[in-house]
């Protein structure tokens, strides 16, 4: 009998190559989704068949056309697709009153409205599976300076939240919500000192913390709805001001 198969949206790069090569040390065949990343892809996939899984890539412009077509294709060539993993993500940082409708629909279409109808249309083709949404530890705040994009991850969340309901006990639906583990290339070293210096454990996340989560909330078969923060307790930093810690 085959392997199970996992589809990973954004596979080929940063978080979603973690994750697509990690599911196939753990044994899955993978559909791996790109948009752009082709030669990423490629590079991806061919390790993953040096190691003696099924690697498949599907292209899918998120922006443009009907993720119902994704999944029909990917479970045509993967009857045994049981895994979706949402890891794709448009990024784009602006306050409210700099945004306007063309960021707003970027960042929910990809962000909210894509793992939405994915999730809906991998529900209707596999007999049982397994969800996971990777999200944002930013959920937990109200950092109004990416207004569109936390908007729509926290609209994610909830609909982890939503459909894990909805689906079970057919299909278990999750999220893990990652802190500083692949900063934008952009970012300085002295910005992710100053980030890291505001996380409890005091260091930076690594992809394997992340891909761990991922294990768990597959092979845990009594876990749903919920989101791992797997942030080294950033996300619950939030002391306060309060009169024994003012300072005159």
């Amino acid at each position: 009998m085959s392997a199970y198969a996992a589809l990973i949206t954004g596979g080929a790069t940063r978080l979603g190559r973690h994750f697509a090569e990690a599911l196939a040390e753990a044994g899955f065949d993978i559909a791996l989704h790109v948009n752009r990343s082709r030669d990423e892809a490629e590079e991806v996939a061919a390790g993953i068949r040096a190691k003696g899984r099924e690697c498949e890539i599907f292209s899918c412009d998120f922006m443009q056309e009907d993720v119902a077509d994704l999944i029909t294709a990917v479970s045509q060539r993967f009857p045994r697709l049981n895994v979706l993993v949402n890891s794709a993500s448009a990024y784009a940082p602006a306050p409210l009153a700099e945004t306007d409708m063309a960021m707003l629909e970027s960042q929910f279409r990809v962000n909210l409205f894509t793992p939405l109808l994915l999730l809906k249309h991998f529900a209707a083709v596999v007999k049982e599976g397994r969800v996971v949404n990777i999200i944002d530890n930013k959920v937990a705040y109200h950092q109004y300076p990416y207004a569109a994009y936390l908007l729509s991850k926290k609209s994610l969340a909830e609909m982890t939240r939503m459909a894990a309901l909805e689906f079970a006990p057919r299909i278990r639906v999750n999220g893990i919500a990652p802190g500083v583990v692949l900063p934008a290339s952009q970012r300085t070293s002295d910005y992710i000192q100053w980030r890291i210096d505001g996380i409890p454990l005091k260091r930076q996340g690594d992809p394997d913390h992340l891909v761990q989560a991922l294990h768990y909330l597959l092979d845990n078969p009594f876990v749903a709805g919920q989101i791992l923060f797997v942030d080294g307790g950033e996300s619950v930093n939030l002391e306060g001001r309060h009169s024994e810690n003012y300072s005159p």
